[in-house]
């Protein structure tokens, strides 16, 4: 089982392979140009994979590793500055490779360090948790958190190549492949009804971690955001339509402390809270706010957000990157496949969803 996709930006393009049971380091060697190599993982990912690729790299390649706390409350300053200092230690130059191996929060990093070493340098991305595959391995978009808002800091920067691994899958645990499905029906709910209806369809397949149906969907949505970032790489336009729910779900991770809600957990009940915003303005009917809920849930997803103060819900809200000239701009459902990024809706009913949340 083997499917390659390819990436199309301003900057350079690059293929997505998906695959199962792979050899790593033979997938990625080809798109290394240099002779050192450092791998950038956490202390879950280490366990698992960590030696298998560091002794097919090891003939040919300089390789050097990382290994970093586990958890999004590590995403920050002080935890990317292992990065540099290992590569500070190593005498790491311009030619060196950063291989980001395990889930959002390690290729995050590893790209922001990417971008910002030497003021850039390559790196690759083997996401291995469901949430990294489908979206944040793909297009880019490298930071870390700051304690007032989540990814304020970072840069556009693109991989090399992005290896999904089907079976870096089975290893994860329940909670982590639930937080990822929240990322694939947002794809479906903001592009592809009917999408929506096949995940419905194959749910149970998917809980269950079977490698074939997960595959047909790591497919489709990386397909989805490579044909976006073609369009808009530097999130000035359409590729905002991807952070449908992730206003709200920023809201609940910064409020809550960051890994106390996965972010998937997170974007789920936020994305709740959008189609609620959205039904309240008519666009979408009860039917369809039902059936967003129903998929949810079918994932063992939370619909409901924690409670959080209105007005510090909204004060939260202003850190978000969409708030232009102090307006803030949501992502909201037309209809069923239908998004649209706007700031033409009636503060009154945004606060009513906020309220009803409490």
């Amino acid at each position: 089982m083997k499917a390659n996709l390819t990436v199309h930006t301003q900057s350079h393009d690059y293929p997505i392979v998906i695959t199962s049971e792979c050899d790593m380091a033979q997938e990625i060697a080809p798109f290394i140009k240099g002779k050192q190599v450092m791998i950038v993982t956490n202390t879950t990912v280490e366990k698992l994979y960590l030696q298998t690729l560091v002794e097919g790299l090891k003939a040919d390649f300089e390789v050097l590793s990382v290994v970093l706390p586990d958890g999004e409350q590590y995403k920050t300053q002080q935890y990317i500055d292992k990065i540099y200092d290992a590569l500070m230690d190593n005498h790491c130059n311009r030619d060196v490779t950063l291989v980001a191996l395990g889930g959002g929060v390690i290729g995050d990093m590893t790209g922001f360090a990417a971008a910002s070493f030497m003021r850039g340098v390559d790196f690759i991305q083997i996401p291995t948790t469901l949430l990294s595959q489908v979206d944040s391995s793909v297009g880019g978009k490298t930071g870390i958190n700051h304690p007032k808002g989540k990814n304020m800091i970072g840069a556009f920067w693109q991989p090399q190549m992005v290896l999904a691994d089907m079976h870096t899958l089975t290893t994860l645990p329940r909670r982590e492949l639930s937080a990822g499905m929240a990322e694939v029906i947002k794809y479906a709910l903001i592009m592809d009804e009917a999408f929506l209806t096949w995940l419905e369809d194959n749910m149970a397949a998917l809980m269950s971690f079977d490698k074939v149906v997960l595959a047909e969907a790591v497919g489709r949505c990386c397909q989805y955001k490579a044909d976006i970032v073609a369009q808009d790489e530097r999130e000035s336009g359409k590729r905002a339509l991807l952070n449908f729910g992730h206003t709200f779900g920023h809201v609940i991770e910064t409020h809550e402390g960051y890994g106390q809600w996965l972010h998937g957990e997170a974007v789920a009940a936020g994305m709740v809270q959008a189609a609620q915003l959205s039904q309240k303005m008519g666009w979408i009917s009860d039917k369809d706010l039902q059936r967003i809920c129903a998929v949810l849930e079918s994932s063992e997803l939370p619909i409901k957000p924690p409670v959080i103060d209105t007005q510090t819900a909204l004060d939260l809200m202003q850190h978000d990157k969409k708030v232009k000239s102090g307006q803030i701009r949501l992502i909201l459902l037309k209809s069923l496949g239908e998004a649209v990024v706007t700031a033409n809706f009636e503060q009154t009913l945004l606060e009513a969803v906020l309220t009803d949340a409490v």
